[in-house]
């Protein structure tokens, strides 16, 4: 399954690369979770997030990894009940004056969990992703 987002925002790829380095902006990513920091470690932060979904409360770890280039790859470690693989992307490219951001989405359910149960709840999670971002890059510009 493969979902994206883009928006454009008025604030520099700089200014939009050091929101991204922000802890806040980690948080603000799942607003309908309780979310942590965890763990640090050269580029990378780790994220636990508790949350309630489909009728049950859940604990979800993030890596975030820094790129060379200043966007954010990043990736659930799956437990195995849902997915095999989620994975995703916050990539920056500068578009006159401000920023084209981009946020894609990328996984596999396991086997017993059909694509079209998840797809919903997690074009739900973009575009909750996508509001934090775009609030913040937005308020910046």
């Amino acid at each position: 399954m493969h979902l994206d987002k883009r928006f454009e925002v008025r604030a520099s790829p700089e200014v939009c690369r050091s929101i991204l380095l922000e802890d806040e902006i980690l948080i603000e990513l799942f607003p309908d979770a309780d979310n942590e920091i965890v763990g640090r470690s050269g580029t990378r932060k780790t994220v636990r997030s508790r949350y309630r979904a489909l009728g049950q409360e859940g604990e979800a770890t993030f890596h975030f990894d820094t790129q060379p280039d200043g966007g954010v790859r990043f990736s659930k470690v799956c437990d195995g009940r849902v997915w095999k693989r989620l994975e995703g992307e916050v990539a920056l490219e500068t578009r006159g004056q401000g920023t084209r951001v981009t946020l894609a989405l990328d996984g596999s359910t396991k086997a017993f969990v059909p694509e079209f149960t998840i797809r919903a709840p997690m074009k739900d999670q973009l575009e909750q992703m996508a509001d934090a971002l775009y609030r913040r890059m937005e308020s910046a510009g």
